[in-house]
């Protein structure tokens, strides 16, 4: 067998992540670019289904790394995307999407509910009827999202074995509720801690201007099952980047700042529980945030510079009281509707103008 017949291309060699031992209690699940899987599932899916072929249209609107993921595979396997994403976006993933061969269409003025998140998908319903035979992965609603964690799980149980609790941040709902589906099958009483930040609407806060990028979100994600955490801590931008910057100083892991928000709490709650064995989920490396995140001028300029990390949160015990820096409160397997008493609802002019249950 020749190696052409052997080699994998650079999406199969990099879509599991190496598992790094933190402290005698914690380990890494540190990618190299999580939303490989959720968009690899997808796009199989779709192939098997018939609805893709060479040179298909995929549209979808994101302003982060699962637009990578998918330009990436689409280069790889032939087909034309279309991004819609917002001046969020930063210029090197840009440019590197555009190099790529991806079309990026830019939104430049939020919509008044739902923000710059609900002007694109305005725009990105113009693109879709330009292109009526288009596909749309759709990450944030689309099963194949949680259902594509299914090798990780696997990965996680042969390499470690037992797992007592999972730390993830929380975006389109599909790592940390599809991971802890699976691993729940092996290990029912399995914790699970959602990392959000504040201003974000997926556990009851109001949506607001959001510094620290990756996780929240301003439009409730269908794939999020908010039954499946049994905690939640809400970071802001200044504890998420600066721990962002303690695991690579401590530990040498270049992370993104979903990763390092995410070790903030693991870390704590690793060290609180001894005799637990916890995963914290990293989602991607650090390489775009060189001029951000990783530059101290940068962090000083936008008064996110912190001398000393909150050593533990503030536990409060509703979504509306998480304020301070660093907030927690036990979510206990509820629904949303179970902890805000009301489902989920977008406001406009305080009329209620949609639900999501």
């Amino acid at each position: 067998m020749g190696i052409n017949e052997i080699a994998p291309t650079v999406v199969e060699s990099v879509v599991l992540p190496k598992l790094i031992r933190l402290d005698s209690n914690l380990y890494g699940a540190a990618f190299f670019l999580m939303k490989l899987l959720p968009a690899r599932f997808i796009l199989d899916r779709a192939r098997d289904a018939g609805l893709l072929h060479d040179g298909s249209v995929i549209i979808e609107t994101t302003s982060g790394t699962f637009g990578l993921a998918l330009a990436m595979l689409c280069k790889l396997r032939n087909y034309k995307l279309i991004l819609v994403s917002d001046p969020a976006i930063d210029l090197p993933l840009q440019r590197r999407l555009e190099d790529l061969g991806t079309t990026v269409e830019i939104v430049r003025e939020p919509s008044p509910t739902g923000g710059f998140q609900q002007a694109r998908l305005d725009r990105m319903a113009e693109m879709q009827a330009a292109h009526p035979e288009h596909f749309w992965p759709a990450q944030y609603s689309n099963p194949h999202n949680p259902g594509s964690y299914a090798p990780f799980a696997e990965l996680l149980t042969e390499t470690i074995g037992r797992i007592d609790c999972l730390v993830g941040t929380v975006g389109s709902g599909g790592s940390m509720c599809g991971t802890s589906q699976y691993l729940r099958l092996l290990f029912p009483q399995l914790r699970v801690i959602g990392v959000d930040t504040h201003g974000s609407v997926i556990f009851g806060q109001p949506d607001q201007k959001r510094m620290l990028r990756g996780l929240g979100n301003s439009l409730m994600p269908p794939n999020v099952d908010h039954s499946a955490f049994d905690e939640l801590h809400w970071v802001d931008a200044a504890a998420g980047l600066t721990a962002t910057r303690v695991l690579h100083k401590k530990h040498a892991l270049y992370m993104g700042p979903t990763s390092g928000t995410a070790y903030l709490v693991a870390q704590w709650w690793a060290r609180r529980n001894p005799e637990a064995t916890v995963v914290v989920v990293l989602p991607d490396e650090g390489y775009r945030y060189q001029d951000t995140v990783y530059n101290d001028r940068w962090l000083h300029e936008q008064n996110l510079w912190l001398d000393n990390l909150p050593e533990s949160p503030v536990r409060v015990d509703h979504p509306l009281e998480a304020r301070s820096e660093w907030t927690c409160m036990d979510w206990n397997r509820q629904t949303y509707e179970d902890v805000m008493g009301a489902p989920f609802s977008v406001v406009k002019n305080d009329e209620p103008v949609a639900s999501i249950r």
